[in-house]
């Protein structure tokens, strides 16, 4: 038993635990291709193997100069962050821009509730053609479709018009809640994601964020109108970005140990703290030949994609997956926690115009937005915390359990995520019911967004560190092969836990403010607050008895085999 994770008695290596460090007294099982033949880190991470190992191939995206994978993720990360910022965009204006179109503030709420209902339909056809086609055509249409939604938003003359614009731009959000994972993931070692999984965080959830704040100061000054004419600019500009900077990141690796076969190496390379023999030369099980590929020219890098070859599951298939791997236990535990946090931050958004417009607040359409700046700081100090605390308790707690990674190690983060979210919820309802200074519920309302942004690492990782050992490329026996973001737990998994989050803050949205006229903010924000210690309670169950759970689901035949192409 490690620290209270129960250990499995069916299996000798759980899918998802994994060694990380060169430690004596590892597993016999992580023998099977020797560790000195296996790439590791460099500098301070020297003892660290890759994970998942790169091929020899210059156009494998591992082997990308650190610049270029990061001038990838800032274009991504920073479109995701305009996206995040086209949902609530609106909302300091609610009230006024309801007045003007004749409707009342709910049914303008609703507009935004469509909107995330078609993101979360529009990802069981997104995410499949990513997974067929490649991450850049579907990157270039999303892209694509923003700048022309914003456009029809801004020369909207009716709110049937102004609706369909928005419920159109959910087919074009959609790519940025599943994709920018994946996208880390074809780039990234394991060891280098939980940072850049955050950076991520941090251009999205302050987009969503910062949006408010500065279309406040757009929709008092200039118009609302003129929110999605200052979209399409940006967009406008993204199209080239990414035509021109994010090539195809998907990318097939051959199975690890077909990769190593025949190499020889020195016994005392390959074991000098376990082994007393002399040195001698050994064959491994597995095939080290060098690559002859070229490397891909410039300009074949942006072709709008590189043809179907990265399943060849039949599209039905793939449409379903995700339906059976909901009820995966670390997936279920995913759409609680991020599906709860999540959607109780956008009521935030939701709601705040019809609480701070009123009496005692009396906030203006920009000082509404102006609420903004305190969820704008915290996520950004959250993520800047979150990330690099992540990657170092993992690596720490791996080291302390001689070398063995647990996606378990993932969870620790919940501990802030709970008091932090505590604080948000429960005490934005209560300073707004007595009516405290204004600076309780705004603080408050930041302290929810910073759960937001410790959570994401957690639920995230862990998701992605438990199930990739239904792998598409079959890469099951060797036991670092779970970390393959490339594979099925990025896929379906994570796209499970945020799609089902989409339509759940589909329905709470929808009803919101109706709900909080009816029964108070106190009582609103006690019942949002409550549930969420209710789901974040589910981390110690989990902490427990995962590596079990794990256990099961890859013993499932049914499971491994409809879950490969």
């Amino acid at each position: 038993m490690t620290w209270g994770i129960l250990e499995d008695n069916h299996m000798d290596l759980v899918p998802g635990t994994a060694c990380m460090n060169d430690q004596s007294d590892v597993p016999h099982e992580y023998d099977q291709v020797p560790r000195a033949v296996l790439k590791h880190g460099t500098g301070r991470l020297a003892h660290v193997i890759l994970v998942p190992q790169p091929t020899d191939s210059p156009n494998d995206p591992l082997n990308w100069s650190t610049w270029k994978k990061d001038g990838i993720l800032l274009i991504v990360g920073f479109s995701a962050a305009v996206v995040g910022a086209f949902g609530p965009m609106l909302s300091p204006g609610f009230v006024e821009i309801a007045a003007e179109m004749n409707i009342s503030v709910n049914t303008l709420s609703q507009a935004t509730a469509w909107l995330i209902m078609t993101i979360g339909l529009s990802l069981f056809i997104m995410n499949p053609l990513a997974k067929v086609w490649g991450r850049r055509p579907v990157y270039i249409i999303a892209i694509v479709i923003m700048f022309a939604c914003s456009i029809w938003g801004a020369f909207a003359k009716n709110y049937d018009s102004f609706l369909a614009s928005r419920v159109v731009s959910g087919f074009g959000m959609a790519p940025y809640e599943v994709l920018v994972q994946c996208t880390i993931g074809d780039l990234y070692f394991v060891h280098e994601r939980a940072t850049r999984i955050a950076l991520w965080n941090l251009f999205l959830l302050c987009g969503i964020t910062g949006g408010s704040l500065v279309s406040g100061y757009i929709i008092e000054d200039i118009g609302w109108k003129w929110t999605f004419g200052i979209c399409a600019v940006l967009f406008g500009v993204f199209i080239f970005l990414v035509i021109l900077f994010v090539p195809e990141t998907a990318y097939i690796r051959p199975p690890l140990q077909s990769r190593f076969v025949g190499t020889p190496v020195l016994a005392s390379e390959v074991e000098k703290e376990k082994s007393d023999l002399p040195q001698k030369e050994l064959t491994t099980t597995a095939s080290h030949t060098p690559t002859t590929e070229p490397k891909e020219p410039y300009l074949r890098t942006l072709r709008f994609m590189t043809g179907r070859k990265y399943s060849t599951a039949p599209f039905w298939k793939i449409l379903v997956r995700p339906a059976v791997i909901f009820w995966y236990p670390a997936v279920l535990w995913a759409f609680l926690i991020y599906g709860v946090t999540l959607t109780w931050i956008v009521v935030f958004s939701v709601v705040n115009a019809a609480i701070f417009t009123v009496a005692p607040y009396n906030f203006t359409v920009s000082q509404v937005g102006l609420i903004s700046i305190s969820p704008f700081i915290m996520t950004i100090i959250g993520e800047v915390i979150a990330g690099p605390l992540n990657d170092y308790i993992c690596l720490w707690l791996a080291k302390k359990n001689h070398g063995i990674y647990e996606p378990e190690f993932r969870l620790v983060l919940m501990v802030p995520v709970f008091i932090l979210g505590v604080a948000g919820f429960f005490g934005f309802g209560a300073t707004v019911h007595f009516q405290t200074h204004w600076i309780g519920p705004v603080l408050t309302f930041g302290l929810a967004n910073m759960s937001m942004a410790f959570a994401n690492g957690c639920v995230f990782g862990y998701v992605i560190d438990s199930y990739e050992d239904l792998t598409e490329e079959g890469i099951v026996p060797f036991p670092l092969a779970p970390f393959t973001l490339s594979t099925l737990a990025n896929k379906y998994a994570a796209f499970v836990a945020i799609n089902a989050r989409n339509l759940l803050t589909f329905g709470l949205t929808y009803f919101v403010n109706d709900w909080l006229a009816k029964d108070g903010v106190l009582q609103v924000f006690n019942v949002l607050g409550g549930t969420f210690v209710a789901v974040t309670g589910l981390t110690l169950p989990l902490w427990i008895f995962g590596k079990k759970l794990r256990s099961a689901v890859a013993r499932n035949k049914f499971l491994v085999g409809f879950m490969r192409d």
